[in-house]
């Protein structure tokens, strides 16, 4: 399998090319707090409105930290980051964690930084609002730990491929991460995502561009139904 899954990177890096302003873990990858706030953002929203928001927040503030998201009322907060959507929940919830680590942001971070990766990924799912997903994009783009997050496009393209049963997170973040060299994690994580958006869609996927085709379970499926 770990040939099949090299076949495939190599696969999508011929295809895609990385562009890290379409991916806002890569904007905000430069201070843990910012990225903290900008995949908060990003949850069930696409990154283009996370990033309409990202960069609201970041034009009023300059510098996102804990402190100056911490002097801002829900109200305000709220609207700077109206366009990601569900912009008073998550206003409640940046605002919290901004509370949280209010003067000791470093503390904090050599913190994670000493964990291995499963603490880590408790500690950081303590705040309201990070789930899995959320905690291991923060491990992987900002501390470089060995996690594989997964998103919805990686989740469809994982179970249209067929190689995972249940299609739990756990179950295809374990996938990967054995199929993959820690190396190649960042990389392939962001190539996935580019696949899931402009090709391996949720609906009308072009299976006829896909050049995975021949791998795919669902493209098999759907040339013979009765397979």
């Amino acid at each position: 399998m770990g040939e099949t899954c090299g076949r495939i990177g190599e696969e999508l890096s011929r295809k895609y090319a990385i562009d890290s302003r379409r991916f806002i873990g890569l904007l905000a990858r430069g201070n843990l707090f910012e990225l903290l706030v900008a995949v908060v953002l990003s949850q069930n929203t696409s990154d283009r409105n996370a990033i309409r928001a990202f960069e609201n927040l970041k034009g009023k503030l300059g510098v996102i930290t804990p402190e100056t998201v911490a002097s801002l009322s829900i109200e305000e907060l709220a609207e700077l980051i109206r366009p990601a959507g569900l912009h008073a929940q998550r206003a409640r919830r940046i605002k919290e964690i901004a509370e949280a680590l209010k003067g000791r942001l470093q503390e904090f971070e050599a913190r994670i930084r000493e964990l291995d990766a499963a603490d880590a990924r408790e500690v950081l799912k303590q705040f309201r609002g990070v789930g899995d997903k959320t905690a291991d994009v923060i491990l992987l783009v900002y501390f470089g730990k060995k996690v594989f997050p997964v998103d919805t496009h990686i989740k469809r393209i994982t179970q249209r491929l067929g190689f995972v049963k249940s299609g739990s997170y756990r179950e295809i973040s374990s996938f990967w991460s054995r199929c993959l060299p820690p190396e190649k994690y960042l990389e392939a994580h962001l190539l996935l995502i580019e696949h899931g958006r402009e090709t391996c869609r949720a609906r009308r996927p072009l299976c006829g561009e896909c050049p995975l085709r021949d791998l795919c379970e669902f493209y098999r499926n759907a040339l013979d139904p009765g397979v």
